[in-house]
């Protein structure tokens, strides 16, 4: 079995420091430094939503159509979901949802309801833990697994579904386990914003004013925390749909984007 990217990153860190001390000596400077920049390294892998210096991550589309990937996080929610799907709906237009695994099992007919009209399901972990990225390999591998299975379950897919990381973050034990299981991990090209402000119009200025084709556009209808709400990206959506289908830009799930 081939390596991932992260072990690869961290045997090729380790033979740099290696060749540093036996070609300079063990010292500060020739342990330190070849250290330091593979703890860089590390760091933008672990930090950076598209870095693909621990697993291959996909950040847009295809630059040369005009196609653009609206995608929503940390659903679905049954007081937010229905409401986007109502709005794509009403603009003819598809998206990808990066569900919570607890979440489809709590609202399972939302979720189908998502794939009867023609969006795409995919997944965005079973817990979506804020300590996440601490979780070792056999632990990430049943999180994705069981997230995984359960949209399989749902859309009839044989293959896995796209995979997004709570937060955009990674690390070498979840690289393992995503390496195992032949994901496609996808972040994205441009956020929404629509946690940090609460003003639709301001949130879909900001989209339409930075939004190019081939772009994936990070946007929310749920919380990954139970009993909360995001509301704010579905009050911009209309005014998003609406900006795209002005400029000629047509919104089509993540693998329709990449497809083409």
């Amino acid at each position: 079995m081939t390596l991932c990217h992260a072990d690869k990153l961290l045997l090729s860190g380790a033979g740099a420091v290696l060749a540093s001390s036996l070609a300079l000596g063990v010292g500060p400077l020739s342990v330190g430094i070849p250290a330091v920049v593979l703890a860089g390294l590390i760091a933008d892998g672990v930090a950076r939503p598209g870095s693909s210096l621990l697993y291959p991550t996909t950040s847009n589309g295809p630059r040369q159509l005009q196609r653009v990937a609206l995608t929503f996080d940390d659903g679905p929610d049954p007081e937010v979901t229905p409401g986007v799907l109502d709005t794509l709906r009403a603009f003819d237009a598809r998206a990808t949802f990066f569900a919570i695994g607890r979440n489809i099992a709590a609202h399972r007919a939302i979720a189908e309801r998502i794939v009867a009209e023609k969006h795409e399901l995919a997944n965005h972990s079973w817990q979506h833990s804020r300590l996440q990225n601490f979780y070792g390999r056999g632990k990430q591998a049943d999180d994705l697994a069981r997230s995984s299975q359960l949209i399989r379950t749902i859309t009839g897919a044989a293959g896995q579904p796209l995979y997004r990381p709570p937060v955009g973050l990674k690390s070498p034990p979840l690289a393992r386990a995503a390496h195992k299981l032949g994901l496609k991990m996808i972040a994205w090209s441009l956020h929404g914003r629509d946690t940090q402000q609460d003003d639709p119009q301001r949130i879909a200025a900001g989209v339409l004013s930075r939004i190019t084709a081939g772009d994936i556009v990070l946007l929310h209808d749920g919380h990954d925390i139970p009993g909360r709400h995001r509301v704010a990206g579905a009050r911009a959506l209309p005014l998003i749909l609406q900006g795209l289908k002005d400029r000629g830009l047509q919104p089509v799930t993540v693998s329709e984007l990449l497809e083409a």
